[in-house]
Formats: structure tokens, C-alpha cells, sequence
């Protein structure tokens, strides 16, 4: 096995080696741009690590986990074209940079790159990866369209919005995971089992990014803190208070999420407080630690051997961490 940092590298190398830059420049340099910003490229070292897991040389992998990095940017050009977003990463977003025509055909280009590094496996392997893929990629298209529907609404709820996170983010982790585990060959059981450790362990990855927008630390948090709150976003920390507040505490939040705000700290000062007294962030913290043990209790289910499953516990362990 490998460490993160490794898988990390061997990643940044892959990509660098297969992205050659192509006629027309104004299609391809945009997808090198945003390819090239970087971030922790968490999805494509699942696979890696997965097929390792299952005894399997990662580099059988790197085909999977670079369509796995592509796709994820793919989305990113496009949620920020949705979202008017000006910065992704610390910098200008494709379609600031560009234009929004181009935003939208890179956009489209990286799919189709994406599907395409599935084709170096036998057929046998292209065909699960494929199919796969084509299951996550559309459930990342309906968590999306979800998560706009959900800004104009008032009646989201719990399970809709753990829905919502659950296919805009989740199940592309998930399937990351079990690409390598089809790579390698693994037993269906094992396969079925390395999904469900990846896809409960996305939704406490995001419902910890909710609780991190708003109490995280801005050193290390990597974001706006209270970034959210600004925007009105319905987060698990919100529904969660709305459940748990008084009718007067309710009003006041509903009003903060409502109505302009004059002073932007203040809102964010006083929507922590309610978050806070309400009992939400407790309970949003109360389900990050039950999804995470979700995760890891599939492992006891796993035919793995003991040091593999440890490897798997440290690494939701180390990416949850951040809760602390």
C-alpha cells in the first residue's frame, strides 16, 4: 500500500502525461486550466487505493481514477456556470476566465474525455465501469437539479436533503471506490460492500462541510466561513434548527434567510447562535459521527484481511478529522 500523498502524485503524473493540449486551443485549454488547479483529488486515490486493497496494482487503476477526476471537474465548470460562481480553488472560474459559451463546451468535452479513459480495459471490465459510471454520472446530474429546486422552496426536508447531498456528492465517491474494486476483480459482495463504506462515508464528508461552513476554522477550512449562511442555503444545520427552535427562534431564522441583510456579520453571528441554541449543530455533528460509523461498520462485513481494513478506518478517520 501506498500513502494518500502517493496516490496523490502518481495521480498529478497520470494526468499530466495523458492531457496533451489539442487543436482548438480555445476547447482544451480550458480543461487543462481547471485540471490543473489541483485540490486533493480525493475521488480518483479512492480507486488507487481500492484496487490496492483488493490486491490489485494501482496503475491498473490510474485509467479509472483519471475519468473519475475529469468527471469531477467536468461538474465543477458547470455548477459554477449555474451558480455565477467568480472563484473555484483561489481562482477565476472557467467561464470568467473565457466565456460562458466555452464554459459549457469544455464542460461538454470533458465528459466525453471522461468516458473515453474507460477504453483501455478488456471488455468484460469496460462494460461494469461503464455502466457504472453512466448510473453515478446522471444521479450527480438529479442531485444537482435537487439542490436548485431546494433554493426556491420552503418545505425541504431531512430525508430530501440528505437525498440531494447523497447524489450530488456521495455516490461519486462511492463509485470511485467500487471502479477499483471491479478492476481488481473483487468478489460482488466486496464490491457491493466498498460502495456503501464510500457512499456513507460522502454523506458525512458533506454534511461536515455544512458544519464546517459555519463553524470551521478560516485557516484551515479552505473557504469562506459562514459562506452559506450568506447565500441562504438550506443546509442540514438550517432544517435542523428550523426542527428544533422556538416559534420565535423559527421566525428569526426564516427572517435572516428571507430578508436583505444590512450587516452580513451580524446575520452570520446571530444564525450561528440560533444553529447553536436550537440544538442543530449538535445534531448535524450527532449525524456526521453516525454515517461515519455506518461507514466502518461495513468493513466488519468485508473479506478483507485486518491491516486492509485499518487502512480504510485511518482514512475515514483522517478525513473526518477535520470535526475536531
Amino acid at each position: 500500500m501506498h500513502t494518500i500523498f502517493q496516490y496523490q502524485e502518481y495521480v498529478s503524473e497520470y494526468l499530466e502525461s495523458e492531457c496533451k493540449m489539442k487543436e482548438p486551443r480555445n476547447l482544451y485549454e480550458p480543461i487543462h486550466y481547471i485540471l490543473g488547479l489541483g485540490g486533493k483529488r480525493i475521488r480518483p486515490v479512492l480507486t488507487l487505493m481500492t484496487a490496492e486493497i483488493f490486491e490489485t496494482d494501482y496503475k491498473k487503476a490510474l485509467p479509472a481514477a483519471l475519468a473519475v477526476e475529469v468527471f469531477h471537474n467536468f461538474s465543477l465548470v458547470h455548477d459554477d456556470i449555474m451558480d455565477d460562481a467568480p472563484l473555484r480553488r483561489g481562482q477565476t472560474t472557467v467561464h470568467e476566465k473565457w466565456d460562458l459559451n466555452t464554459g459549457i463546451l469544455s464542460g461538454d468535452a470533458m465528459l466525453i474525455l471522461a468516458y473515453q479513459y474507460f477504453e483501455s480495459y478488456q471488455p468484460k471490465i469496460f462494460r461494469k465501469l461503464a455502466k457504472l459510471f453512466s448510473k453515478t454520472a446522471l444521479q450527480v446530474c438529479e442531485g444537482q437539479q435537487w439542490d436548485v429546486d431546494f433554493e426556491v422552496r420552503d418545505d425541504v426536508t431531512i430525508p430530501e436533503y440528505l437525498k440531494m447531498i447523497e447524489y450530488k456528492t456521495a455516490v461519486l465517491v462511492a463509485a470511485a471506490m467500487k471502479m477499483g474494486a471491479i478492476i481488481a476483480q473483487s468478489s460482488k459482495d466486496n464490491a457491493k460492500l466498498i460502495y456503501d463504506f464510500g457512499l456513507n462515508l460522502g454523506l458525512a464528508f458533506q454534511l461536515q462541510d455544512d458544519y464546517l461552513d459555519a463553524f470551521g476554522d478560516p485557516e484551515t477550512f479552505g473557504k469562506q466561513v459562514g459562506g452559506d449562511i450568506i447565500e441562504n442555503k438550506k443546509t442540514y444545520l438550517y432544517l435542523k434548527a428550523m426542527e428544533f427552535s422556538t416559534p420565535e427562534q423559527a421566525a428569526e431564522l426564516k427572517k435572516w434567510f428571507t430578508e436583505p441583510a444590512a450587516d452580513i456579520e451580524a446575520k452570520v453571528a446571530a444564525v450561528k447562535e440560533i444553529f447553536n441554541v436550537s440544538g442543530g449543530s449538535q445534531a448535524t455533528q450527532d449525524a456526521i459521527q453516525e454515517f461515519t460509523f455506518k461507514a466502518f461498520d461495513t468493513l466488519d462485513k468485508m473479506n478483507l484481511d485486518t491491516a486492509k481494513k485499518e487502512v480504510l478506518r485511518t482514512f475515514g478517520e483522517n478525513l473526518m478529522g477535520r470535526i475536531a
